[in-house]
């Protein structure tokens, strides 16, 4: 075992916090209990994996680090386009279109300034997996293609068969234990889970498949756990944080905003460049060009008036949320949710915004992406680095992950959004 400062970060996907049970989670509810457990941990905006991955691997609300969400409109030269940021290329495609990809560093590239390391097992998006470190200063592991420093392609048939799901997650986190945290151990690993995600987007909230789901990704929080103090039973060198990037709703209908926008005579067509719409889930971010840019103002009015919107920022009101001021991207808006409980006993629903590349229904399954109180609920345990048993209530985020762990490895993170977890009450 070396005795360097460690961390070791599981992350189950959008396992909201109320769903950690006895019955599903028996572990989460024991480790909450010896370990400190965060009550009022929250998302950031857009709630969707990939800017929660880039807000995490960055200690940065997505104004500062620069990725708006699941989705995002550049212009590549022929006017503003939306483009899916899960996608293998689009870390290329954001550096070609803006000369880079993250504004500020991740973890894995402060790491490298320290001469130490950090590997990403990782079996989401691709985009999700690669902004944890989109300019190859460690090693990533996803199947859409691994990587290591200076963006070496790797050959790894493993990575490359893994499948989002129950089985998937279980193979990735065998090969992690082993592999990463015991046999390679260095100084940041970290896993992201694609469960209950992958299952909570086609199943119903709470449904036996949606449990089954939890129950699987609560069994590979234990096993990393296990290694993890096998290897330093005292605690003192290796810091454990298991968590989520957020939660979900049930959704109850699907909006064409942008169809809306070009009936109000606010968009030209459904698919000019002027006006584009970025579809977040439960939510949507909305570009302008420069020669529609005077048209910010009126869309957002237009929005408000809507029934299935439920906070509409705009201009300078953007800081508010996390979002940029000084970009096109000029308004947002979050569905309206509410409080009513599913078949199998999960409450909250909320609409999402019609998203024309991806088909596939949602009605009556999960989604996040907005501000409702359920898909901005995460949870956040950490155990070890001198982190005791108890409940803390006041507000942590996403944000303060990187620079807890930059504190426990004794390096500098006060150049942050995030600041590091209190130690005690």
């Amino acid at each position: 075992m070396r005795d360097e400062k460690r961390a070791v970060i599981v992350i189950c996907d959008s396992l909201r916090a109320d769903l950690i049970s006895a019955a599903d989670t028996p572990f989460l509810v024991e480790l909450s209990e010896r370990a400190t457990a965060f009550d009022a941990h929250r998302s950031v905006f857009p709630s969707t994996t990939r800017a929660s991955s880039a807000s995490i691997a960055t200690g940065c609300l997505p104004a500062r680090h620069g990725l708006y969400g699941n989705t995002m409109a550049l212009d590549e030269g022929e006017g503003l386009v939306c483009r899916n940021v899960g996608a293998p290329d689009f870390r290329d495609r954001m550096r070609r279109a803006t000369g880079r990809t993250l504004r500020v560093p991740t973890l894995a590239e402060r790491l490298r300034w320290h001469g130490e390391l950090s590997i990403v097992c990782s079996n989401v998006s691709p985009g999700a997996a690669y902004f944890q470190d989109p300019d190859g200063h460690g090693y990533i592991y996803h199947s859409a293609g691994s990587y290591g420093p200076g963006m070496m392609p790797i050959d790894d048939p493993a990575s490359a068969a893994l499948k989002k799901g129950i089985a998937g997650d279980q193979a990735m986190t065998d090969r992690f234990c082993a592999e990463i945290v015991e046999g390679r151990a260095p100084a940041l690993a970290l896993m992201w889970l694609s469960e209950p995600d992958y299952t909570g987007h086609h199943s119903p909230l709470g449904s036996p498949q949606h449990r089954a789901a939890i129950a699987a990704a609560d069994r590979c929080v234990r096993q990393v756990f296990e290694t993890v103090r096998r290897l330093d039973p005292s605690g003192d060198d290796i810091i454990f944080i298991a968590g989520s990037d957020h939660g979900m709703e049930t959704i109850s209908e699907a909006v064409d905003v942008s169809g809306l926008l070009v009936a109000a005579g606010l968009k030209a067509a459904p698919g000019s460049s002027d006006v584009v719409v970025a579809p977040q889930g439960t939510s949507a971010t909305i570009f302008f060009s420069e020669a529609a840019r005077d048209r910010a103002p009126a869309a957002a009015d237009f929005l408000r008036r809507e029934n299935w919107a439920g906070r509409v920022v705009a201009g300078a009101q953007l800081a508010h949320v996390g979002l940029p001021t000084d970009t096109a991207l000029q308004v947002a808006v979050a569905m309206a949710t509410d409080g009513r409980v599913n078949p199998h006993g999960v409450q909250g629903y909320g609409a999402i915004v019609a998203n024309p590349e991806d088909s596939e229904s949602k009605i009556g399954f999960g989604q996040h992406g907005g501000l409702g109180a359920n898909e901005q609920s995460p949870f956040l345990i950490v155990e070890g680095g001198g982190f005791a048993a108890r409940r803390e209530t006041r507000q942590s985020s996403l944000i303060d992950v990187a620079p807890t762990v930059l504190r426990h490895l004794r390096i500098d993170h006060d150049d942050m959004d995030g600041r590091a977890l209190p130690f005690s009450a």
